[in-house]
């Protein structure tokens, strides 16, 4: 497998409160883990940036200029009660968007097999119109419109296994059947989303586990009823909202997986990607705030994805 990691370091200038969550070492320390010999065929590309027009496939220019706006000259600003920005977040975002659209571009033009997608700010809260839960804008629901624009891939598949329920992404889609959204995740836990009966126009899969359960129940979610839809699905292209705040040792979530069940669970999407999507397969990293949690399982994940 011939995989891409695409990241930036403005990406560390998206600074926020000392002891807010959403910090700077999140990254450092992912890119610290894929330092090591065994990623030495990992193809490294540096995120570019992105004409801020292709925001607009999943955000009305209204918001995006207010987010713009929002952009503090020193010190923080508040888009919401837990999102915060310095006065590069914007920057950041705009590299953020560019390298998950760089990615996509890779593995329609056989650049690569598949690719990881290492930025921040996260994106998989932020709604049409609203940015919340550390994320300003949608970066994976953006990276699916413009596979759909520039590629004219017709079924997109979004997976999303953060502890988190991605709200954002599934009030985008809820009522296109040209992309599917499938989530695992803890209930009841932030935002409140992610209910069984909530199934847009059919192409909605809400898997919601409960605190404490562990990489054994995560995988009977998946076979049983992630991994089926997206196979009847066809999707010929497969996008992975890469949470790893599932992880035991997170502290904002409850559920008890190990790095090991990210590797399982990045295995069986890669078996769907080589059967209807060419392996065409790019991850986006959303959640995962303990550093050795979130160190281990990304490189557990990218370690996958290269291995095949």
């Amino acid at each position: 497998m011939t995989t891409q990691l695409y990241s930036h370091d403005i990406h560390l200038q998206h600074i926020t409160p000392p002891g807010h969550p959403e910090r700077v070492d999140r990254l450092k320390v992912i890119m610290d883990a894929l330092s090591t010999p065994e990623f030495d065929d990992l193809q490294r590309k540096q995120s570019v940036i992105v004409d801020e027009s292709l925001l607009q496939l999943a955000h009305p220019a209204t918001f995006t200029d207010k987010i713009r706006s929002s952009m503090p000259k020193e010190g923080f600003a508040r888009l919401a009660e837990d999102t915060h920005i310095c006065p590069d977040s914007w920057e950041s975002v705009k590299y953020a968007v560019g390298a998950s659209l760089a990615a996509v571009d890779a593995v329609f033009e056989q650049q690569a097999d598949n690719a990881f997608v290492a930025i921040r700010p996260p994106g998989h809260h932020a709604e049409t119109d609203t940015a919340m839960g550390f994320c300003l804008v949608n970066n994976i629901a953006i990276a699916a419109r413009y596979a759909q624009q520039k590629h004219s891939v017709e079924r997109v598949a979004i997976v999303d296994w953060d502890v988190h329920h991605g709200n954002g992404t599934q009030e985008i889609f809820y009522n296109d059947p040209s992309v599917l959204f499938a989530s695992t995740h803890q209930m009841p836990l932030y935002p409140g989303s992610g209910e069984i009966s909530e199934t847009g126009v059919g192409n909605i899969y809400n898997s919601p586990l409960r605190e404490g359960d562990d990489g054994e129940i995560f995988k009977e979610a998946f076979n049983t009823r992630i991994l089926p839809a997206i196979n009847d699905f066809s999707p010929d292209l497969i996008l992975v909202s890469a949470g790893f705040d599932a992880h035991y040792r997170d502290p904002l979530g409850g559920l008890q997986f190990t790095a090991d069940d990210f590797d399982w669970a990045t295995g069986k999407l890669m078996e769907i990607a080589a059967k209807f999507c060419d392996n065409r397969l790019v991850s986006l990293l959303e959640g995962g705030y303990d550093l050795q949690g979130l160190a281990d399982s990304a490189a557990a994940h990218v370690n996958r994805l290269m291995r095949g």
